[in-house]
This record gives C-alpha cells, structure tokens and sequence, in this order.
C-alpha cells in the first residue's frame, strides 16, 4: 500500500493539510499555539486514529459489538534531540458484549497496527484498555 498527502503554508501563517476530500489547518505560527493542533498534537491523533480503526477492524474478526470507543493519548517529549519519548494511552470501549476479550484486542491492535508499529520502534508505549458497560 502507498499512502500520499499534500501540505502547505504561508509565510508568517499557518499551513493546512489535504487528505483526499479533507482539509485539516495547523498551527506554525506562535499566535494560533492555542488554537490550533501543532504537528506533534496531530502525530498523536494519528496514533490514535490507528487504534480507533483498528477496534473497528478487530470487532468484526473477533465478532464482538460495542457502541463507541475513546482513547486519551499523551506523551513526553525529550529536548535533546527532539523527540517523543514515551506515548501513554487509555482506550475505553463501551459495550455489553461478554465476548469482548480485552487482551486478545490490545495484542492485536499493538502486533497489526500501521503507526502503532512505526512508533514503537523508535519510543516507548504504554496502553491499557478498560470496557465500559453501558
């Protein structure tokens, strides 16, 4: 699989990225810091966009349903060099479906997911996973 997308910016403002039909802005510049995702908020969400896909992807080959899932991701950024150090999230998954195996479902989104595996290579990640009865 190949995967491509667009970004740009303007000078003293801020940029935006094109992904298929979506357009997402972040923050460059220091007036938007509050405002808008900064590049290392937005390579957290797509760690977390991996592990939401993937509940998605796993409720069907381990046959089980739930309602919603939330994940809370956080890290630590080392200054010298610059780089994340440790990524800690929470994932909650809301069903009432007994045949939800939460190990099974953390082992298989930590062995199969795409930026889940590019990440750890190069930082520590510490998850854990709670159901949510509704």
């Amino acid at each position: 699989m190949k995967y491509a997308i667009k970004a740009n910016s303007v000078s003293k403002n801020d940029a935006n990225l094109s992904i298929k039909q979506s357009k997402t802005n972040f923050g460059t510049t220091p007036e938007t810091a509050d405002t808008l995702p900064n590049p290392a908020e937005l390579f957290l969400g797509s760690f977390a966009a991996c592990i939401l896909k993937n509940v998605e992807r796993f409720s069907t080959f381990m046959n089980f349903e739930y309602s919603k899932a939330e994940i809370t991701v956080s890290a630590t950024r080392l200054e010298k060099p610059p780089r994340m150090d440790e990524i800690n999230y929470e994932l909650l998954i809301y069903s009432q479906d007994k045949s939800l195996n939460l190990e099974l479902l953390k082992k298989n989104i930590e062995k199969f997911g795409t930026i889940f595996n590019t990440v750890q290579v190069s930082c520590a990640i510490v998850g854990n996973i709670k159901k949510i009865k509704e």
